[in-house]
């Protein structure tokens, strides 16, 4: 039996194998010559490290609390009120002048009165209207897998399409004395 022929290296690989043997100091040899090559070698690209999250001190046998993911921004985009109305409805200073509770309500009967709540109350001239959903329960012992409150989640894609988003002008978290994060303002255009 005959020995097969070494294939040689591919284009790409000979790439590889110079940077690796550039950056190889050997062993037994001139440090002069293992400092040139390390001072030629090109500086590997480091990918910016992010921030960990920071964890909470635990202690043996403590119960698990769930972490909260950070709300994204697509689903409250930059104030386009008046600063001083957002300003002052984030303080829960103005009063909604309608309100609707979807507590107990399913998805599929939830999305159809929300949506008929707002356009009712954008035909009828109202400006500032307080949409309650609750909470919600965690369910599954807390699993990450499955979120509480399937409302709350849903609620801000509802008011981001269609038909409701021409209509809306501003979206928030309500104040604690509205709900707080179990309820949102929904700032209405004006009716032309």
């Amino acid at each position: 039996m005959s020995r097969r022929k070494p294939r040689g290296l591919r284009p790409d690989e000979e790439e590889i194998w110079d940077r690796v043997r550039r950056t190889a100091v050997p062993m037994h040899g001139s440090k002069k010559k293992a400092i040139r090559n390390a001072i030629e070698a090109p500086k590997p690209k480091v990918k910016p490290r992010v921030a960990p999250l920071p964890i909470a001190h635990f202690q043996i046998g403590q119960a698990a609390t769930a972490i909260q993911p950070p709300v994204p921004t697509a689903i409250y985009p930059p104030v386009q009120m008046d600063h001083k109305s957002f300003g002052r409805m984030k303080k829960g200073k103005l009063s909604p002048e309608g309100r609707i509770d979807l507590h107990g309500m399913t998805l599929a009967q939830a999305h159809p009165a929300v949506v008929r709540f707002i356009l009712d109350a954008h035909a009828s001239g109202k400006r500032l209207v307080l949409v309650i959903t609750g909470k919600g329960k965690p369910r599954d012992g807390g699993s990450a897998i499955v979120r509480p409150g399937v409302l709350k989640h849903q609620l801000p894609h509802w008011l981001h399409s269609a038909p409701l988003k021409p209509v809306i002008l501003q979206v928030s978290e309500a104040h604690l004395r509205h709900g707080g994060s179990g309820a949102y303002y929904v700032y209405l255009r004006r009716s032309r």
